[in-house]
């Protein structure tokens, strides 16, 4: 079995536009086996197409530049490569993310350029496990539960592969304790 940490990054806006399509510019994911050991690491920017022009908003809360997104690949591409790399096809794998937004644009992503999306289904939303766990009325973010359990959040919170290595942090402390 393989576990499949990881975290999208979006297209967004502070004030959304009137045709508001949202793409995945960023996945950033650790595949971890059963024992706990991180087998590979993924991280690839994604060129949008409905909205090609990131919006400030959306460079400055990621640190995303429009430059990363120029010179990346499309959706499809991409994700045949984040495929190939989690080994959907060969081995047994749960995706987990912090929250159901992940599963939700892989999904989204997936109908926008006509592809099957019952990959995305294999999916463990480790926000509301983890607010399970800990008794808790309702979810706190990722950089707050990281925080709260004394492990020091590195990188920059709100990109791909540094909320995918502090999720992982996070997924170590309570391996086995998880619905996945």
């Amino acid at each position: 079995m393989n576990y499949i940490i990881y975290d999208l990054e979006a297209t967004c806006w502070e004030n959304p536009p009137p045709d508001y399509v949202q793409e995945t510019i960023e996945i950033g994911a650790y595949r971890i086996n059963h024992f706990g050991e991180v087998r590979g690491k993924f991280n690839r920017f994604i060129r949008p197409v409905v909205h090609p022009t990131l919006s400030p908003f959306c460079r400055d809360l990621t640190g995303i530049t429009q430059e990363d997104v120029n010179r990346a690949k499309t959706f499809i591409p991409v994700i045949e490569e984040f495929w190939d790399w989690a080994r959907i096809e060969e081995e047994d794998y749960t995706l987990c993310s912090w929250g159901n937004f992940d599963k939700k644009m892989f999904i989204s992503d997936s109908k926008l350029h006509r592809l099957e999306f019952d990959w995305a289904e294999p999916h463990a939303n480790l926000k509301e496990q983890y607010r399970l766990m800990k008794h808790m009325r309702q979810g706190i973010g990722l950089r707050k539960a990281v925080e709260s359990e004394g492990i020091l959040f590195t990188g920059q919170h709100h990109r791909g592969i540094s909320d995918a290595e502090n999720l992982v942090k996070l997924f170590l402390k309570y391996l086995g304790n998880w619905t996945v």
